[in-house]
């Protein structure tokens, strides 16, 4: 049977899925840029982690709504219809619940509802500091929960899922959540519940895992709980060729965050070898130094063309195109990931110069490869109109406000 086109023709131009993007800390779109001067010889993910709880710190729940607005409307305008939210500013600064245990959490629901994007909010559960125990560190206090606490959270928040919520879990990290605790956590979610959890993105995080787990972090995981079609890993970018292989077979997808990735030095994912075993896989734009799906799947091609000296990385059996092959595995992974069935539509613009003369058969590729002018018209979400003329329909409203919130916490 013939597979029906990504991309169809209609008299705007081009219809296509909406995007969904994996991995998103809201909170970090207002620290775009300002990670970018050397604060230590040996700058790296983690240097950078100090100047982001350092902003992490100033945040309330209006704040983050109006933060997260800006980012939601955003995303939207560049195609992305659903966003997984991996949330944990919890508390207040100092670590004591709000009177509204769910008021950080809410202020992102409410955001998503003002914007219209479809959310699986992933509140997180963030226990100790390292692989070692050791106790959250002040600047992590906020972040803190205790098991019955976090299953309480989740248990209040899925009561207000709808079409366009739903509410999952996210697991920080290994380093950060017990092996005990993940076990209680995971027998005390709801069966349909997605899980997300950071893993392998950093050397030291896996040298680390090796040292005091006696595994890599991925093979770890894989050997410690049962790893399905609900887990999505997001980076899992050190992975040796076992991991490789029985990730992908899993039924797990990996969540890859290209730019940010590339931002903190991560490294880079092994695409083409968990391509060929049959991988999952969708991508995330994570700490919003950039909120383009565009710019995710060309540099996460890129790359792949960087390490290996030769071009066209990413096709398949299916389609000789790169991007067709791009954008049909965020298309499959989607649902999945986040929970979502509902299809919504984005709308290539007929008439943006990066697309003139363009044939059914090139689109992706020329929208995908063509620079960073925008393509997009419209964008549909559960069939009601949030963006036309590549405009969000409250963009105004929405960039003031923002602006008037980055005078305050950036002067904080």
């Amino acid at each position: 049977m013939a597979h029906a086109p990504l991309m169809q023709r209609i008299p705007a131009g081009w219809q296509m899925p909406g995007i969904a993007n994996l991995h998103s800390h809201a909170f970090q779109r207002a620290m775009a840029g300002l990670g970018e001067r050397q604060t230590h010889p040996e700058d790296s993910f983690w240097t950078w982690r100090e100047t982001m709880y350092a902003l992490a710190s100033r945040f309330d729940p209006e704040s983050l709504h109006v933060v997260a607005s800006q980012l939601y409307a955003e995303m939207l305008e560049a195609g992305y219809t659903t966003v997984c939210e991996f949330h944990y500013l919890h508390h207040q600064p100092d670590g004591h619940p709000y009177a509204d245990a769910a008021a950080m959490s809410r202020a992102l629901i409410k955001a998503a509802r003002d914007t219209g994007i479809r959310l699986t909010l992933l509140p997180v559960l963030y226990m100790t500091g390292g692989f070692d125990g050791r106790p959250l560190s002040e600047r992590q206090r906020r972040f803190g929960h205790e098991v019955d606490a976090y299953l309480r959270l989740i248990e209040t928040l899925r009561k207000d899922e709808n079409e366009s919520l739903r509410v999952g879990c996210a697991l920080h990290s290994l380093r950060a959540v017990p092996e005990a605790a993940m076990r209680e956590t995971i027998a005390g979610l709801p069966h349909d519940a997605r899980i997300h959890i950071h893993i392998a993105e950093q050397m030291p995080e896996v040298e680390e895992c090796v040292a005091l787990r006696g595994a890599r972090p991925v093979r770890w995981l894989l050997d410690h709980a049962d790893v399905d079609a609900r887990w999505t890993l997001v980076h899992a970018t050190h992975l040796d060729a076992g991991e490789v292989r029985d990730l992908a077979t899993s039924g797990a997808t990996a969540a890859i965050c290209t730019t940010t990735e590339a931002n903190l030095g991560d490294g880079f994912f092994p695409f083409r070898d968990y391509l060929d075993h049959g991988g999952r896989w969708g991508i995330g734009s994570d700490s919003h130094i950039s909120v383009s799906p565009i710019e995710e799947l060309r540099w996460l091609e890129y790359g792949q063309r960087l390490q290996r000296q030769r071009r066209n990385i990413a096709i398949s059996s299916v389609s000789p195109s790169v991007g067709e092959t791009l954008l049909a595995g965020v298309a499959a992974s989607a649902a999945q990931s986040t929970g979502f069935t509902g299809q919504d539509r984005v709308v290539l613009d007929a008439d943006a110069p990066i697309l003139a003369g363009a044939a059914d058969a090139d689109v992706a590729d020329r929208w995908v490869f063509s620079g960073n002018r925008p393509a997009i018209r419209t964008v549909e979400v559960a069939g009601r109109e949030v963006v036309a003329e590549g405009r969000h329909l409250a963009r105004e409203a929405i960039e003031a406000r923002y602006r008037r919130a980055m005078s305050q916490l950036l002067q904080a």
